[in-house]
């Protein structure tokens, strides 16, 4: 669907739009950002991140997250960002805390790290611990990869995932590699929607299988919310409200239940939390009860995940509830 919409007066109320506050579930799910540290600088990079960040983890909030895994058996997933998190301190010991208990691990990886000096031996190793790989990949087609993502990914980002089938990713069921799509940073008001996600994983299967012999096991379509580079490309176009506006034009009710703010929390390198990745890059901290900001460090303390009742919401959450939505995991509807 495409339409050109008008500036709005004052943005959008996502909570409005639910009629009711945004309430948590048990959480289930630790989304960890490592850190800012990236061999790529993408355009549509909400943390940008890139070579000359050196923002991360520290041997101490690393020891946290350590003890956090350990004390609460409820984690089912620890999801491993960045930047590139191979490339930040406490991705090797995280990794293997987790995998110790029992946890799926997720590592988001833009693949091209494979190339770097000293982490040749990634594929290797995300195989050897069974890593479920999350890889940046957002269209099929060279031009537009490197366009976003920088000259050469394309290329770089094909060898890796022929090196990952090598491990049997793909195939073999503990060794799943899922692929993004992010759409284009808009450039006018003729918005889109994300596009369905069940086609365009038929189409990129088809095309990845035919030239190359890749095979993966899901795609994931994720909406580009106007945060980092994105909001500052919206800005330097005008388009940043309009964008918010039509987001909230197409908001979907029947994506509420399944928002991945709900049941996770996302711890960033300094050992703050908040509700999600997007809040983290926005400083929009996960707030308890007594409306006081949640760390590590307090979670630990008080000896449960459970603190926060109520989600904190902004106008761009409704990148996540447009359409058939959008979560580190896809579509929701």
């Amino acid at each position: 669907m495409v339409q050109s919409i008008p500036a709005p007066q004052t943005l959008p109320s996502f909570e409005a739009a639910l009629g009711q506050p945004l309430t948590k579930t048990p959480i289930s799910v630790l989304q960890i950002n490592l850190g800012r540290k990236c061999n790529l600088s993408c355009s549509h990079c909400h943390v940008e991140a890139g070579p000359h960040r050196t923002e991360e983890l520290s041997p101490d909030v690393c020891n946290q997250l350590v003890e956090m895994i350990h004390q609460f058996p409820q984690i089912q997933t620890v999801d491993l960002t960045g930047g590139a998190p191979e490339m930040n301190y406490g991705f090797r010991p995280i990794v293997e805390a987790a995998r110790a208990q029992g946890k799926e691990v997720i590592v988001r990886s833009n693949l091209t790290i494979f190339f770097e000096p000293g982490y040749e031996d990634l594929p290797d190793y995300f195989a050897k611990n069974q890593l479920r790989v999350v890889a940046s990949l957002p269209c099929y087609l060279e031009d537009n990869v490197d366009k976003m993502r920088g000259q050469g990914v394309y290329h770089d980002s094909i060898q890796a995932l022929q090196l990952l089938n090598q491990q049997g990713y793909g195939n073999d069921p503990n060794l799943v590699i899922d692929l993004v799509y992010n759409p284009p940073v808009p450039t006018s008001e003729n918005f889109s929607l994300t596009p369905g996600q069940t086609g365009l994983e038929k189409d990129y299967k088809a095309y990845l299988s035919e030239h190359f012999d890749i095979q993966f096991n899901s795609l994931f379509t994720i909406t580009n919310l106007p945060i980092g580079r994105t909001k500052f490309h919206l800005k330097h176009r005008q388009l940043h409200d309009p964008y918010l506006t039509f987001l909230a034009q197409h908001h979907n009710a029947g994506t509420v239940a399944h928002l991945m703010c709900r049941s996770e929390l996302s711890v960033d390198y300094l050992g703050q939390v908040y509700d999600c990745d997007f809040h983290q890059m926005e400083g929009v901290p996960a707030l308890d009860a007594q409306g006081q900001p949640v760390t590590i460090k307090s979670l630990l303390e008080r000896g449960t995940l459970d603190v926060v009742e109520q989600v904190q919401t902004r106008p761009y959450c409704f990148g996540c509830t447009a359409g058939s939505g959008s979560s580190c995991g896809g579509s929701l509807v």
